[in-house]
């Protein structure tokens, strides 16, 4: 088939209406090969934020700042095993995260990072203690990105080196209440999907906590997104991430994921943006857990408000 292709392109077409048709099939072609290839990239790509924590890199001087608040519940969790069953005594969990990212831009080549969450935890059940409050700051997270290589100035790789610090003390409930460390690569791209541009975060990291039992953590994520209009105001992405931790001590403690030691989950969601300014966005988002083991089945929603200063 190439080569009739070929011919007819030196020798001319001799029938128009065949040319046309051959045409067609290759475009159709190309579209579903780019689609495959970049769904592809989404799933098979072994938590989750499309402004953020991947390869792009930030402009030397730029200051990103983002605050979030999500909500998160669950009444159902799976056991060591995988099976999914109801909390005892008819448990329900409910948690309400605030947290404040930024992201600032050294050099061409170095970026800074930062994180504090603040979580207001809720476990109801109809026995006694019915209710069960807990609430405080939880893991600040303080890091190093580095921008590796680029491609073209399309694809984008970059290496991420994270400290953890608890903010707390003797609290199960916000953490293991350990330093810990994170190594983690991510590769970053744009393209154009259907007239649209279309842009794919990947990361896949490595973290360690210092401490008894402490659990050791692949955590990985990926994301693809599409902007809806010329403008580049809306966009939607949809995104796949989670985590493997191991550890001897393989209790399930709660219903909040990341208390467990021994535990993993695979989360989907999807997310909305709006772009008001080139400084100002907002997003929208709501996560589903698709399965794991020893951790609660969990919904998801977030709002986050992203807004840009340059002081270059």
């Amino acid at each position: 088939m190439g080569k009739n292709i070929i011919f007819m392109r030196a020798g001319g077409c001799a029938i128009s209406l065949h040319c046309f048709k051959i045409n067609i099939i290759m475009s159709l072609f190309k579209t579903f090969t780019r689609f495959l290839f970049l769904t592809l990239i989404l799933f098979v790509i072994s938590k989750n934020v499309v402004f953020a924590d991947g390869g792009f890199p930030v402009r030397p001087g730029r200051l990103l700042i983002a605050p979030s608040v999500s909500y998160f519940f669950s009444s159902t969790q799976w056991d060591s095993t995988g099976i999914k069953k109801p909390f005892p005594n008819g448990g329900k969990y409910s948690s309400v995260g605030v947290t404040l990212y930024a992201e600032y831009g050294i050099s061409r080549r170095f970026a800074a990072i930062a994180s504090v969450p603040y979580v207001y935890n809720n476990y109801m059940q109809n026995i006694a203690p019915r209710n069960t409050v807990t609430s405080g700051l939880t893991d600040m997270e303080t890091g190093i990105r580095y921008y590796l290589a680029n491609i073209d100035f399309v694809y984008y790789f970059s290496l991420q080196g994270t400290a953890v610090t608890p903010l707390y003390t003797n609290n199960a409930s916000l953490g293991y209440g350990e330093e810990g460390a994170e190594l983690k690569l991510a590769f970053s791209g744009t393209g154009s999907l259907f007239n649209r541009s279309t842009y794919f975060n990947a990361a896949d990291g490595v973290r360690q906590y210092f401490g008894t039992n402490g659990p050791i953590q692949n955590r990985y994520s990926g994301t693809f997104g599409m902007t809806l209009d010329d403008d580049f105001k809306n966009q939607l992405s949809v995104s796949l991430s989670g985590i493997n931790s191991f550890s001897d001590d393989k209790r399930f403690i709660s219903g909040i994921p990341e208390t467990n030691r021994n535990y993993s989950f695979i989360e989907a969601s999807l997310s909305y943006g709006y772009s008001f300014s080139h400084e100002i966005a907002l997003y929208a988002t709501g996560g589903k857990f698709l399965t794991g083991n020893n951790t609660s089945d969990g919904t998801i929603f977030s709002l986050a408000f992203i807004y840009r200063l340059d002081y270059r």
